[in-house]
């Protein structure tokens, strides 16, 4: 009888400290504040927009700009970006630096925008990559984001509605082949 309260014992106190020890106050500020970041880090890849390294990076920089920090992107990939925008793009004439896409951003604009691969999220608007109005507030899972993407790259200022360039304006999938699940993770599961 000792025994089974002794081990009693021992898991009660083992709770109240897991308990004590997963709080959720986040305001907790006892103890020390200050994170450590000793040991050696290495940034593996950048995917907070899909295919924009895989269209706009260059062979041979594609580790560079995996490596690179978000602030550091615009400056050193948005030239790049724009030459090779304006060479895919016929949307996008050199020679008419004032030319649009559906969002109204010209070809510096825009690959000022996609030179910084990061996923942009607003509290304030509506969780989408592009709703057409909306405009990287987010990204669903649902969010056909390819072809986002292409009528952003060749759909013009007309975009979806009237595309410069209709038969580049979609990837022609238009949902996935399993659907999502109802709870976490939410993710079809593999085939």
């Amino acid at each position: 009888m000792k025994f089974n309260n002794i081990k009693l014992f021992a898991v009660a106190i083992l709770a109240s400290m897991t308990a004590m020890n997963c709080s959720n106050d986040d305001d907790n500020t006892t103890g020390s504040t200050d994170i450590s970041f000793t040991g050696t880090y290495a940034q593996e890849d950048q995917m907070g927009r899909p295919a924009i390294n895989t269209v706009f990076v260059n062979d041979g920089m594609k580790d560079a700009f995996n490596t690179t920090i978000p602030s550091d992107m615009g400056a050193a990939f948005q030239s790049a970006f724009q030459t090779k925008l304006e060479t895919l793009s016929p949307a996008y004439d050199p020679a008419s630096p004032d030319d649009a896409n559906a969002l109204g951003f010209t070809a510096a604009q825009f690959t000022g925008v996609l030179a910084t691969d990061v996923l942009t999220v607003s509290l304030d608007a509506p969780t989408t990559f592009f709703d057409g109005t909306n405009i990287l507030t987010g990204r669903n899972l649902t969010d056909d984001v390819i072809d986002v993407e292409l009528i952003l790259i060749f759909g013009g200022e007309e975009g979806l509605t009237n595309p410069e360039f209709p038969g580049l304006v979609s990837d022609n999938v238009s949902s996935n082949d399993k659907a999502f699940l109802t709870s976490f993770p939410y993710l079809a599961s593999p085939w």
